[in-house]
Protein backbone atom coordinates (compact mmCIF):
# COMPACT_ATOMS: atom_id res chain seq x y z
CA UNK A 1 0.00 0.00 0.00
CA UNK A 2 1.59 3.04 -0.95
CA UNK A 3 2.98 5.86 1.68
CA UNK A 4 0.69 8.54 1.63
CA UNK A 5 1.40 10.34 4.60
CA UNK A 6 2.54 14.04 3.98
CA UNK A 7 5.61 15.97 5.74
CA UNK A 8 5.90 19.66 5.88
CA UNK A 9 9.06 21.04 4.34
CA UNK A 10 10.28 23.86 2.31
CA UNK A 11 10.83 23.69 -1.47
CA UNK A 12 12.90 26.47 -2.93
CA UNK A 13 12.79 26.57 -6.60
CA UNK A 14 14.73 29.13 -9.04
CA UNK A 15 13.25 30.34 -12.43
CA UNK A 16 15.41 30.22 -15.61
CA UNK A 17 16.93 33.70 -14.42
CA UNK A 18 17.92 32.75 -11.23
CA UNK A 19 15.67 34.59 -9.15
CA UNK A 20 14.64 31.95 -5.84
CA UNK A 21 11.36 31.01 -4.49
CA UNK A 22 11.07 29.82 -1.45
CA UNK A 23 7.77 27.93 -0.68
CA UNK A 24 6.14 25.92 2.41
CA UNK A 25 5.04 22.56 1.01
CA UNK A 26 3.67 18.89 2.34
CA UNK A 27 5.56 16.30 0.58
CA UNK A 28 4.82 12.86 -0.44
CA UNK A 29 7.68 10.08 -0.49
CA UNK A 30 7.11 6.66 -2.71
CA UNK A 31 9.44 3.88 -3.55
CA UNK A 32 11.31 5.11 -6.71
CA UNK A 33 11.04 2.67 -9.36
CA UNK A 34 14.69 1.18 -9.45
CA UNK A 35 15.95 1.63 -6.37
CA UNK A 36 17.49 4.22 -4.14
CA UNK A 37 16.40 7.26 -2.56
CA UNK A 38 12.78 7.63 -2.23
CA UNK A 39 10.62 9.64 -5.26
CA UNK A 40 9.53 12.72 -4.04
CA UNK A 41 5.76 13.68 -4.87
CA UNK A 42 4.79 17.33 -4.95
CA UNK A 43 1.30 18.71 -6.06
CA UNK A 44 1.04 22.42 -6.36
CA UNK A 45 -2.08 24.51 -7.02
CA UNK A 46 -1.99 26.22 -10.00
CA UNK A 47 -1.06 29.39 -10.65
CA UNK A 48 1.87 28.62 -8.91
CA UNK A 49 5.72 30.16 -8.44
CA UNK A 50 6.94 26.45 -7.54
CA UNK A 51 5.12 24.85 -10.00
CA UNK A 52 5.89 27.57 -12.43
CA UNK A 53 9.83 26.95 -11.95
CA UNK A 54 9.72 23.31 -11.58
CA UNK A 55 8.71 23.15 -15.10
CA UNK A 56 10.94 25.81 -16.43
CA UNK A 57 14.56 24.69 -14.90
CA UNK A 58 12.95 20.32 -14.35
CA UNK A 59 14.08 20.51 -11.12
CA UNK A 60 13.92 21.34 -6.98
CA UNK A 61 14.99 21.22 -3.33
CA UNK A 62 13.24 19.99 -0.46
CA UNK A 63 14.67 21.33 2.59
CA UNK A 64 14.10 19.81 5.88
CA UNK A 65 14.28 22.31 8.55
CA UNK A 66 13.32 23.12 12.39
CA UNK A 67 13.89 26.80 12.17
CA UNK A 68 9.60 27.58 11.95
CA UNK A 69 10.23 30.79 11.36
CA UNK A 70 10.67 30.30 7.78
CA UNK A 71 7.26 28.73 7.67
CA UNK A 72 5.22 31.38 9.11
CA UNK A 73 7.73 34.20 7.58
CA UNK A 74 6.90 32.77 4.01
CA UNK A 75 3.10 32.87 4.40
CA UNK A 76 3.32 36.62 6.05
CA UNK A 77 5.57 38.16 2.92
CA UNK A 78 8.70 37.02 4.70
CA UNK A 79 10.40 35.15 1.71
CA UNK A 80 13.97 36.10 1.69
CA UNK A 81 15.90 33.90 3.88
CA UNK A 82 19.95 32.97 3.50
CA UNK A 83 20.87 30.39 1.25
CA UNK A 84 23.42 28.31 -0.37
CA UNK A 85 23.94 26.56 -3.93
CA UNK A 86 22.58 23.32 -4.48
CA UNK A 87 25.13 20.59 -5.80
CA UNK A 88 23.50 18.62 -8.09
CA UNK A 89 20.60 20.58 -9.78
CA UNK A 90 19.85 24.42 -10.47
CA UNK A 91 18.88 25.80 -7.32
CA UNK A 92 19.61 26.53 -3.85
CA UNK A 93 19.07 25.09 -0.52
CA UNK A 94 18.11 26.79 3.07
CA UNK A 95 21.42 27.99 4.97
CA UNK A 96 19.02 26.56 8.05
CA UNK A 97 18.44 23.28 6.49
CA UNK A 98 18.88 20.18 8.77
CA UNK A 99 19.02 18.43 5.82
CA UNK A 100 18.35 19.03 1.99
CA UNK A 101 16.87 16.47 -1.00
CA UNK A 102 18.06 17.79 -4.33
CA UNK A 103 15.46 16.86 -7.59
CA UNK A 104 15.02 16.28 -11.15
CA UNK A 105 11.42 16.18 -12.51
CA UNK A 106 10.69 12.81 -14.20
CA UNK A 107 7.09 13.15 -14.47
CA UNK A 108 3.45 15.11 -14.13
CA UNK A 109 0.21 13.84 -14.04
CA UNK A 110 -3.58 14.11 -12.84
CA UNK A 111 -5.18 17.54 -12.08
CA UNK A 112 -4.40 20.36 -14.62
CA UNK A 113 -5.51 22.59 -12.20
CA UNK A 114 -3.53 21.04 -9.30
CA UNK A 115 -0.94 18.15 -10.85
CA UNK A 116 0.52 15.78 -9.68
CA UNK A 117 4.71 16.33 -9.91
CA UNK A 118 7.08 13.24 -9.55
CA UNK A 119 11.02 14.16 -9.01
CA UNK A 120 13.80 11.77 -8.75
CA UNK A 121 16.17 12.50 -5.92
CA UNK A 122 19.74 12.98 -7.36
CA UNK A 123 21.62 13.85 -4.03
CA UNK A 124 20.74 13.80 -0.43
CA UNK A 125 22.80 15.54 2.47
CA UNK A 126 22.55 16.04 6.01
CA UNK A 127 23.69 19.08 7.58
CA UNK A 128 23.08 18.72 11.28
CA UNK A 129 21.45 16.31 13.58
CA UNK A 130 17.69 16.54 14.06
CA UNK A 131 17.09 17.40 18.07
CA UNK A 132 13.25 16.86 17.65
CA UNK A 133 9.98 19.17 17.38
CA UNK A 134 8.50 20.78 20.37
CA UNK A 135 5.20 21.57 20.50
CA UNK A 136 5.44 25.34 20.07
CA UNK A 137 7.07 24.46 16.11
CA UNK A 138 4.52 22.47 15.39
CA UNK A 139 1.93 24.81 16.60
CA UNK A 140 4.13 27.28 14.14
CA UNK A 141 3.61 25.21 11.33
CA UNK A 142 -0.11 24.72 12.42
CA UNK A 143 -0.61 28.70 12.30
CA UNK A 144 1.01 29.34 9.13
CA UNK A 145 -1.24 26.29 7.42
CA UNK A 146 -4.42 28.38 8.90
CA UNK A 147 -3.00 31.76 7.96
CA UNK A 148 -2.31 30.62 4.00
CA UNK A 149 -6.16 29.66 4.30
CA UNK A 150 -7.68 32.65 5.78
CA UNK A 151 -9.74 33.55 2.62
CA UNK A 152 -11.16 30.02 2.38
CA UNK A 153 -11.92 29.70 6.47
CA UNK A 154 -14.55 31.27 8.56
CA UNK A 155 -13.19 33.48 11.05
CA UNK A 156 -14.79 31.38 14.13
CA UNK A 157 -12.90 28.08 12.80
CA UNK A 158 -9.32 30.21 12.61
CA UNK A 159 -10.12 31.99 15.94
CA UNK A 160 -10.90 28.83 17.80
CA UNK A 161 -7.65 27.18 16.23
CA UNK A 162 -4.95 29.48 16.71
CA UNK A 163 -6.27 29.79 20.61
CA UNK A 164 -5.93 26.32 20.92
CA UNK A 165 -2.43 26.31 19.37
CA UNK A 166 -1.92 29.22 21.81
CA UNK A 167 -1.52 26.92 24.28
CA UNK A 168 1.42 25.01 22.93
CA UNK A 169 3.10 28.51 22.30
CA UNK A 170 2.76 29.74 25.79
CA UNK A 171 4.67 26.48 27.44
CA UNK A 172 7.04 25.31 24.75
CA UNK A 173 7.85 28.08 22.65
CA UNK A 174 11.32 29.54 22.50
CA UNK A 175 11.89 33.05 20.57
CA UNK A 176 12.67 31.96 16.79
CA UNK A 177 8.64 30.14 17.49
CA UNK A 178 7.36 33.21 19.55
CA UNK A 179 8.66 35.61 16.77
CA UNK A 180 7.02 33.47 13.94
CA UNK A 181 3.97 33.39 15.98
CA UNK A 182 3.43 37.42 16.52
CA UNK A 183 3.90 37.30 12.46
CA UNK A 184 1.23 34.87 12.55
CA UNK A 185 -0.87 36.83 14.78
CA UNK A 186 -0.32 40.20 12.87
CA UNK A 187 -1.06 38.59 9.76
CA UNK A 188 -4.40 37.25 10.83
CA UNK A 189 -5.42 41.37 12.14
CA UNK A 190 -3.98 42.68 9.04
CA UNK A 191 -6.62 40.32 7.09
CA UNK A 192 -9.43 40.96 9.34
CA UNK A 193 -8.69 44.70 9.01
CA UNK A 194 -8.81 44.52 5.58
CA UNK A 195 -11.90 42.75 5.67
CA UNK A 196 -13.75 45.52 7.31
CA UNK A 197 -12.66 48.09 5.54
CA UNK A 198 -13.87 46.06 1.89
CA UNK A 199 -17.09 46.12 3.49
CA UNK A 200 -17.60 50.17 4.12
Amino acid sequence: MANDVIFETVVTTVDAGGRIHVAPMGVRYRPAAEGGPDDVVLMPFKPSTTYDNIVATGSAVVNQTTDTRVFAGCVTGRRQWPTLPAEHVPGVRLASALGHLELRLVEESGDPARPTLRLRCVHVARHASFPGFNRAQAAVIEGAVLVSRLHMLPAEKIDTEMAYLQIAIDKTAGPAEREAWEWLRDAVAAHRARAVETSR
